[in-house]
């Protein structure tokens, strides 16, 4: 089977419009990401959507009643990731103004936060949360 088949990224929006990105370059990068630590691209579904939407998948799959600005389902094998990532486009953009950064940069660090979830990185505690952040911006100057 064509490698390219079996690899889809899918950009998806439900209660949102869809932001506007290059969803082409978005997808090498995040291909060259998941290469760098030992990983191939397999089905991965970005689901952009509002803040209520990101809360009631919060509360309904993992029990928490707080907003955030992704959730990741990972269902990788060894060495492939797959997952559905959730990213609230209204957090991401108060996140962004919150720390004086466009929206498109913070949207990419936020897209690739997921792929980084999906490679086992962690962010629950200051030390996973320090290489997290070192993580993303490793990626972002791949960009």
């Amino acid at each position: 089977m064509c490698p390219e088949l079996v690899q889809m990224i899918h950009f998806l929006s439900e209660d949102i419009e869809m932001p506007s990105i290059d969803q082409r370059r978005i997808m090498q990068w995040i291909r060259a990401v998941a290469a760098g630590y030992g990983f191939s691209v397999g089905n991965i579904n970005y689901i952009f959507c509002s803040d209520e939407r990101e809360l009631a998948v919060n509360r309904e799959f993992l029990g928490h009643d707080y907003y955030t600005d992704i959730i990741t389902f990972d269902y990788s094998t060894a060495s492939t990731l797959n997952g559905d990532i959730f990213i609230s486009l209204d957090t991401v953009r108060s996140n962004a103004e919150m720390v004086g950064v466009p929206f498109e940069q913070e949207l990419l660090r936020i897209i690739i936060h997921g792929i980084l979830h999906l490679t086992g990185q962690g962010d629950k505690t200051p030390e996973t949360k320090a290489q997290m952040t070192a993580k993303e911006e490793k990626a972002l100057d791949k960009w």
